[in-house]
C-alpha cells in the first residue's frame, strides 16, 4: 500500500498515540557521555501524571488502539520519550549500564540548582520509549504496512551520534610509558595538590590489564559546580575546557604542553570540532551577573596553547540575545548559533562571513550542526496551525541553502546522529513516538528506522536552545548506523542498522554484564567502550563489521585497581585514539575533598 507522492496521510505518522505525558521537570542528570537531561516527572512507571495514569502494558508494552487508517495498530507500544518514566535514578553513581532517565527539552534547570548543589546524579532515561515512526513529509516516502508492521520504502538513496573529536595518527605510533615511572599528573605537584603523595595507579597492575598513562586533578571549581565541555585530541596534545581555563597534556607522558591559558569567565560553549590544523573556538561569558551572556570567543591552538583572534557575538532581533549560543565548524566555516539565528565566521581570521536569519513562513533557525557538512534546523509557522520544524543544508562558505526538507506538524528535530551521512533523531511528544531518518546526499529522503527496540545513546541536555550533535554512545561507518540498547539487567546488545533500508544488518552483545557503547568505526571495525560493571573495570573492545562472525574483541583492557576512579566519571566524554584511552569530566562538582579527575588516559 503506498502513498501518492503529491498527497499526506494524516499528520503524525501511523498508529494511534498513548495519551501524552507530561514534559521532564526533574533536574538535569548526567550519563556517561555528559550532563544528561531531565527524567520524566513522575517516579516509577505506573505512577499517574497530572494528564491521567500511564497506559497500561499491551502485547509489546502499551495499550493497543485502532490507526488512523483504521487498521490494526502496529507493533511499536514501547512508552515515549516523554511518557512513563522509569525510575528518576536508574543505579547509583558510578554504577554504568542501568535504566534512567533520557532527553528532551526541558524547562531551564542546571546542575547545582537547590537540592543537589553541583554534584550531578547519574543515570539517563532512555529516549527510545516509543514507537518508530514516520516523521518526515510523506511527499518523499511512502509507508508500507504488512500484518502490523511499517517498513520504510524509499524512492531514492545516507547513522548516529556525535563524532567525537579525534586525531590524525600520533607520531610515535605507540600508547607506553616506562614500567619504572610512577604515574604523575604531568605538572611536577604529585597528585596535583601541590604535595609529594603521588597516586600511582599501576602499583597493583594486573598482567594484561593497560596502563594509567598520566591523570590530571580538576581545577578548583564552584561549590555549584561548573562545566567542563569539549575533549580535543590531537597528534601530540590532550586538550581540555575546564571552569575559567583551557588545559592541554602531552598524549604519551601527561606533561604540560602549554601553560593553563586562564580566560576572564567561565567557559559556556565549545567546538565539539576542531579544523584541520588543529586549532578550536571557545565561547566565554561577559560577566557574572544574571544578565551576562555567552557572547565572548576565542581561537586556540591546540598544539602551542597559543591564543589566537576574538570576538564579540552580537545579538540578533527581538528575543534573540547571545544569552547562550552553540558553537560549530565546517571546513573553514564557525557557525555561532543562537536561540533564533546564527552567524558564520572565518575560523582562520575571525572575519564575519554570512547570518542565518528568520526566511519564508515565519522560519527561526534555532540549532546548527558542523562536521562535514553544516546541518540548519529551523522552527516555523510560529505555533500556529502551519507550525513545523524544517531540516536544511548551507553552504559554508556563502550560507546559501544547498536544500530543505519539511517535516510535519508536531514533530521536533532533536538530534543529528551523523551529518555526512546525515543522519537524523526527532520526537513527537504528542504521539509518543519516535523516528531515526537517514537522508540522500544531495538532501531528501532516504530511510528510516523502523526497529521495535529501546535504544539508549547517551545524550546531553540544552537549557535555551537544542544540542544537535550532543549525543554520545552512536557511531555511523559508510552505510551503517550502531545504536545501543537499553539493559535494564545485565548486559545490553548493540544494533547495526543499515541506512539504505532502515532494517537491522545484526546485532552483538556486550562482554560483560554492563552496557556496551559505540565510539567510533575505524579501520572497518567498530571501537567501543564497555562501560564497567559492578565488580568489573571497563575495556575497549572492537567488534568486526563484515562477515558473519560479529564478536567483540579486548583492546584494553581497564585495570581493576582505577575501578573506583574510572566510575567517579559521572558526566564524562571519551575517545580511542592512536591506541590510548581517555576519559575525561564534562561536569565538575565542586566538591574540593574528592580531589576530582579531570582527565585520565590508559595506553599498553
Amino acid at each position: 500500500m503506498t502513498q501518492p507522492p503529491d498527497q499526506q496521510p494524516p499528520q503524525g505518522g501511523f498508529g494511534a498515540p498513548p495519551p501524552p505525558a507530561g514534559p521532564p521537570q526533574q533536574p538535569p542528570q548526567p550519563g556517561p557521555y555528559g550532563a544528561q537531561p531531565p527524567a520524566g516527572p513522575y517516579g516509577a512507571p505506573g505512577t499517574p501524571g497530572p494528564y491521567g495514569p500511564p497506559p497500561q502494558p499491551g502485547p509489546y508494552g502499551s495499550p493497543q488502539q485502532p490507526g488512523p487508517y483504521g487498521a490494526q495498530p502496529g507493533p511499536y507500544g514501547q512508552p515515549g520519550p516523554y511518557g512513563p518514566p522509569t525510575p528518576p535514578y536508574g543505579g547509583q553513581p558510578g554504577q554504568p549500564g542501568q535504566p534512567g532517565q533520557g532527553y528532551g527539552y526541558p524547562p531551564p534547570q542546571f546542575p547545582g540548582a537547590p537540592g543537589a548543589p553541583g554534584t550531578p546524579p547519574s543515570g539517563s532515561r532512555n529516549p527510545f520509549r516509543g514507537r518508530p515512526a514516520l516523521a518526515v513529509g510523506a511527499a518523499v516516502a511512502a509507508l508500507l504496512v504488512i500484518g502490523g508492521t511499517v517498513f520504510a520504502v524509499t524512492s531514492g538513496d545516507d547513522g548516529g551520534g556525535k563524532k567525537k573529536p579525534v586525531a590524525a595518527p600520533s607520531g610515535d605510533g605507540k600508547a607506553s610509558a616506562s614500567a619504572d615511572t610512577p604515574v604523575d599528573p604531568g605538572d611536577g605537584s604529585g597528585d596535583g595538590d601541590g604535595g609529594d603523595d603521588t597516586e600511582d595507579f599501576n602499583a597493583d597492575r594486573k598482567s594484561g590489564e593497560a596502563k594509567v598513562l598520566w591523570y590530571k586533578e580538576a581545577p578548583d571549581a564552584p561549590a555549584s559546580g561548573a562545566d567542563a565541555p569539549g575533549m580535543w585530541v590531537t597528534a601530540k596534545t590532550a586538550v581540555k575546557a575546564a571552569y575559567k581555563e583551557v588545559v592541554g597534556y602531552g598524549v604519551a607522558d601527561g606533561k604540560p604542553a602549554f601553560d593553563p591559558i586562564a580566560l576572564p569567565q567561565k567557559v559556556c560553549a565549545v567546538t565539539p570540532e576542531k579544523t584541520a590544523d588543529d586549532k578550536v573556538v571557545v565561547a566565554y561569558m561577559n560577566g557574572t551577573s544574571d544578565r551576562a551572556k555567552c557572547n565572548q570567543l576565542q581561537q586556540i591552538d591546540l598544539d602551542t596553547g597559543a591564543k589566537g583572534w576574538t570576538a564579540t557575538v552580537a545579538d540578533g532581533g527581538l528575543f534573540d540575545s547571545a544569552l547562550s549560543v552553540e558553537l560549530s565548524v565546517t571546513g573553514t566555516t564557525l557557525m555561532v548559533g543562537r536561540s533564533q539565528s546564527g552567524t558564520a565566521y572565518d575560523v582562520r581570521t575571525g572575519k564575519k562571513l554570512w547570518d542565518k536569519e528568520k526566511y519564508g513562513d515565519a522560519c527561526f533557525p534555532t540549532a546548527f550542526a558542523g562536521g562535514a557538512k553544516l546541518i540548519s534546523v529551523a522552527s516555523c509557522g510560529a505555533g500556529g496551525a502551519n507550525a513545523h520544524d524544517e531540516l536544511q543544508e548551507l553552504d559554508p562558505a556563502t550560507g546559501k541553502t544547498r536544500w530543505t526538507q519539511k517535516f510535519d506538524k508536531g514533530w521536533t528535530v532533536a538530534r543529528t546522529y551523523s551529518v555526512d551521512p546525515l543522519v537524523v533523531y526527532s520526537t513527537n511528544k504528542d504521539k509518543n513516538a519516535w523516528n531515526i531518518a537517514a537522508f540522500k546526499p544531495g538532501g531528501g529522503f532516504r530511510s528510516q528506522v523502523a526497529v521495535d527496540e529501546d535504544f539508549a545513546p547517551q545524550c546531553g541536555w540544552a537549557v535555551l536552545q537544542r544540542d544537535l550533535t550532543g549525543c554520545g554512545g552512536v557511531a555511523v561507518g559508510g552505510d551503517t548506523l550502531y545504536l545501543p540498547t537499553e539493559a535494564t539487567t545485565g548486559a545490553n546488545e548493540v544494533v547495526a542498522l543499515d541506512l539504505a533500508t532502515g532494517k537491522e544488518k545484526w546485532r552483538v552483545k556486550s562482554p560483560t554484564d554492563a552496557s556496551m557503547l559505540p565510539m567510533d568505526v575505524q579501520d572497518g571495525k567498530l571501537v567501543a567502550y564497555v562501560q564497567p560493571s559492578y565488580d568489573g573495570a571497563g575495556r575497549v573492545v572492537s567488534v568486526p563489521t563484515t562477515g558473519s562472525a560479529h564478536q567483540p574483541t579486548t583492546l584494553l583492557q581497564l585495570p581493576e585497581g582505577t575501578l573506583s576512579l574510572e566510575r567517579s566519571f559521572f558526566s564524562r566524554d571519551v575517545a580511542w585514539v592512536d591506541g590510548r584511552f581517555y576519559i575525561s569530566s564534562t561536569r565538575l562538582t565542586g566538591n574540593d575533598e574528592a580531589k576530582e579527575k579531570l582527565m585520565l588516559a590508559y595506553g599498553k
